[in-house]
């Protein structure tokens, strides 16, 4: 069973964060410049909440483009659902498939480890199904055919 600590050393663990009270501005830039879809919220070395690039259409919709002078704190999802490094593959799907979540932290207890995509997710499975085929087709390549099977 694939788990999420599997997926993190193959994406490895760059952590992108914010603080409560970094402008939203500031947390769009850094999205933008990091080509990522999400931050972590920290707060003295606890998990706050999540910022992806939904709460933040939808404060520039709600604000007619203008991301003023408002903090992550306004807008972030403040009860983020988080997985642990142990957390199944199916498990995490279902999460994600259930929360409209795209974006999920692996904390270990109250260290946060990384995030986990939507995207990751399903680069993994991609990556566990070929696997699979190609252990089948070496299988089925070393399958003995019905002549050797009766001749041994």
């Amino acid at each position: 069973m694939l788990k999420v600590s599997e997926i993190l050393r193959v994406k490895g663990h760059t952590l992108y964060t914010a603080s409560p009270d970094m402008p939203i501005l500031r947390a769009l830039e850094t999205m933008s410049e990091q080509d990522i879809g999400s931050l972590v919220v920290m707060e003295h070395g606890e998990l706050v909440g999540m910022l992806t690039f939904r709460e933040i259409i939808r404060h520039l919709h709600d604000n007619h483009g203008i991301t003023g002078t408002n903090t992550v704190r306004s807008i972030m999802d403040d009860a983020p659902v988080s997985v642990s490094p142990n957390t199944d593959a199916d498990e995490v799907q279902r999460l994600m498939l259930d929360k409209h979540a795209r974006y999920m932290p692996v904390m270990d207890g109250p260290t946060l480890m990384g995030v986990i995509s939507f995207y990751d997710m399903a680069q993994a499975i991609v990556a566990a199904q070929q696997f699979e085929n190609n252990m089948l087709k070496a299988y089925i390549r070393d399958w003995p055919s019905d002549s050797e099977a009766a001749s041994s």
